[in-house]
C-alpha cells in the first residue's frame, strides 16, 4: 500500500491550457467568455474521468478551476443612491468564482451590466484558483455507467478534486467573511462551489431542474395548493399560454402551450420531499410553487438552496391558526412582523434581529386580497387582520403547559401561529430575497374552533382556489416592477456585495 500511496504522489498535476484574463464592457460577452471557460474545464474533467474508466491507469491528477469574474475600482465615487445593488462601495478588487453561465446568464448580465454603469470600468474575466470538484463537473442529470467506475480501483479524491465542505459556507451571506490581507472583497453572496452544491440538492428534493425554476416562488404547506395551482398552469396552457411558455411538474415532465396535458404519459413513481411546479415565461419570469411541507426545517433547507437561484420574491401561502376571537375560519392573515421561535436560524440570524415587512410585497398582497375577494378599504377588516406571525417548531404544543407559550403569543400580540411563515421570512432577510406571507385560517386552537370532516373538506374547495389567486396575482403584481424598485435597500447591510 505504501509503494502505491508513493507512486500516486509522485504524479503530475494534469491542467487545461493557461487562460489569459480578457476585460469587457459589454456584459454579454463578459458571461459568454465565461460560459466558454466554464464548458472547457469541466469538460477537461469529464473526459479525463471517462478516459481512466476506459483505461483505469491513472497518468496524472487532474485539476481545473472555475472561472472568476473581478472588477477594480479606484475611487469612492458616487452611484444612484436609489439602488440595493449593482455597485461597490469603495476602491478596491472585488471578485466572484462563476458556475453554471447558461443557466445564470440573464443573471450575470444584469448584474456585470449594473457594475460597468455604475463605474465606467470594464469587468475581468480570468480562472481562478478554486478547483472544480468532479461531481460538480458532470452538471445534473449526468449518469455515470457502474461499469466504468468499477474499472477504477483508486479513490477518486486522490485523483480529482471532490467537493470541500469546509469552504462551502454561508459566510459571506451572513456578513461574517472577513477578507485575509491583500485578498480581494467578494462581489457575489455566493461561491461558485457553494451554488453547484445547493443546484445539486435542488434536483434531489424536488425533482425538477434547476433550469425550471423561476424568480418568483410560492412555498406551501398543502398539498390542495399545489392540486389548485396544477389546474390553473393547465388551463393556461390549453389556452395558449397567456403569455407562459411552458409548464413543469417533478421528473421535468412538461406541457407546451395549446395543449392541457404533457408531452409524455411518463410521470414519477413517488414524489419527492418537496416537489415544484413551474410555470414559466422568458427570462425566469414565471412563478415556481413549492410543497414543502410541514416544519421548519423544510422551509430552510428548500430556501437555502433556492436562494443561489437569486429569485426576485418569494411568498408562503399556507394554513394556520388564528390567535384571536374576532377572526373566523376562512379569514386571511398578512403577516407584518414575527416571533421566530422555529430555532432552526438561530446561529446564522439571531432572533434578536427584527425582520421587517417590505412595503413593495405588502401592497402587492393587501391589494390581490382585494381585487379577488372584492373587499376594499376598510371593509377588507372583515376577512383580513394583518399583524404578527408565530413561528414555532412543535406542533403538538397544545400538549404542553400552555400558560408559556400563551402568554408569549399574547405579550407578542401574534394574531396567528404556524411552522414555517417566520422560517420563510428570516432566510428572505438573510438572502436579500424580497418576501413576505399570507396565510389563511383553518382552526382556532384556543378556542376550542375545530374543522369536522366534512367541514373541512367545504373549506379546502372553497379557500384554497381563492387563497391561490391571492398569491399569483401578487406574484404577478411583483413582476411587473422593475427589480430594483422591488430589491429593498431595507436588506442590505453595512458592507454589502455588488451582486443582488
Amino acid at each position: 500500500m505504501s509503494k502505491r500511496i508513493s507512486s500516486l504522489s509522485a504524479l503530475s498535476i494534469a491542467t487545461p491550457d493557461v487562460f489569459e484574463p480578457q476585460t469587457f464592457d459589454d456584459p454579454a460577452a463578459a458571461v459568454d467568455a465565461l460560459s466558454a471557460l466554464y464548458e472547457r474545464n469541466t469538460k477537461f474533467l469529464v473526459d479525463a474521468f471517462t478516459e481512466l474508466g476506459r483505461t483505469g491507469t491513472p497518468t496524472s491528477r487532474y485539476r481545473a478551476c472555475y472561472p472568476q469574474v473581478s472588477i477594480e475600482t479606484s475611487s469612492f465615487s458616487h452611484v444612484d443612491s436609489r439602488l440595493s445593488y449593482g455597485y461597490v462601495s469603495a476602491p478596491g478588487v472585488y471578485t466572484t468564482t462563476v458556475t453554471r453561465p447558461k443557466l445564470f446568464r440573464h443573471y450575470l448580465k444584469e448584474q456585470l451590466g449594473l457594475l460597468i454603469r455604475s463605474h465606467g470600468v470594464g469587468v475581468t474575466v480570468s480562472e481562478s484558483a478554486t478547483p472544480i470538484p468532479l461531481h460538480f463537473a458532470f452538471g445534473e442529470g449526468a449518469y455515470v455507467e457502474a461499469a466504468m467506475a468499477e474499472n477504477i480501483d483508486i479513490p477518486l479524491r486522490d485523483l480529482f478534486d471532490t467537493p470541500d465542505l469546509t469552504t462551502t459556507d454561508d459566510e459571506i451571506a451572513n456578513g461574517s467573511y472577513e477578507p485575509g490581507p491583500g485578498e480581494p472583497s467578494p462581489l457575489a453572496p455566493f461561491t461558485a462551489q457553494r451554488i453547484d452544491y445547493s443546484l445539486a440538492r435542488l434536483s434531489h428534493y424536488t425533482a425538477t431542474s434547476a433550469t425550471h425554476f423561476q424568480n418568483f416562488v410560492l412555498f406551501t404547506n398543502y398539498q390542495f395548493y399545489v392540486d389548485e395551482f396544477c389546474a390553473w398552469a393547465r388551463q393556461q396552457m390549453a389556452e395558449g399560454g397567456n403569455g407562459y411558455t411552458s409548464f413543469v411538474e417533478p421528473g421535468n415532465i412538461i406541457t407546451q402551450p395549446g395543449s392541457d396535458r404533457p408531452e409524455t404519459d411518463l410521470s414519477l413513481a413517488r414524489l419527492p420531499q418537496m416537489p415544484a411546479y413551474h410555470i414559466k415565461k422568458k427570462g425566469h419570469g414565471g412563478i415556481t410553487v413549492v410543497n414543502i411541507g410541514v416544519g421548519p426545517s423544510n422551509a430552510k433547507t428548500i430556501t437555502d438552496h433556492i436562494a443561489v437561484l437569486r429569485p426576485h420574491a418569494w411568498l408562503m401561502l399556507g394554513h394556520c391558526a388564528g390567535l384571536r376571537n374576532s377572526q373566523t375560519l376562512g379569514d386571511y392573515v398578512l403577516a407584518h412582523a414575527y416571533v421566530r421561535e422555529d430555532h432552526v436560524l438561530d446561529d446564522d440570524l439571531p432572533v434578536w434581529i427584527p425582520i421587517p415587512a417590505l412595503a413593495e410585497v405588502q401592497v402587492a398582497l393587501q391589494d390581490a386580497v382585494a381585487e379577488v375577494t372584492g373587499y376594499e378599504g376598510y371593509d377588507l377588516k372583515r376577512i383580513m387582520r394583518t399583524g404578527t406571525v408565530a413561528t414555532i417548531d412543535n406542533r403538538n404544543w397544545e400538549l404542553r403547559d400552555q400558560r408559556g407559550p400563551v402568554k408569549r403569543l399574547s405579550q407578542s400580540r401574534a394574531i396567528a401561529l404556524d411552522m414555517e411563515s417566520a422560517t420563510v421570512a428570516a432566510n428572505g432577510f438573510r438572502f436579500r430575497v424580497p418576501y413576505g406571507t399570507l396565510l389563511c385560517v383553518s382552526d382556532k386552537p384556543l378556542h376550542g374552533e375545530l374543522k369536522l370532516p366534512g367541514m373541512a373538506t367545504a373549506f379546502y374547495k372553497t379557500q384554497v382556489s381563492q387563497h391561490l389567486q391571492i398569491g399569483i396575482l401578487a406574484l404577478q403584481k411583483l413582476a411587473a416592477m422593475p427589480p430594483e424598485k422591488l430589491h429593498s435597500r431595507k436588506l442590505r447591510s453595512f458592507f454589502e456585495t455588488a451582486f443582488q
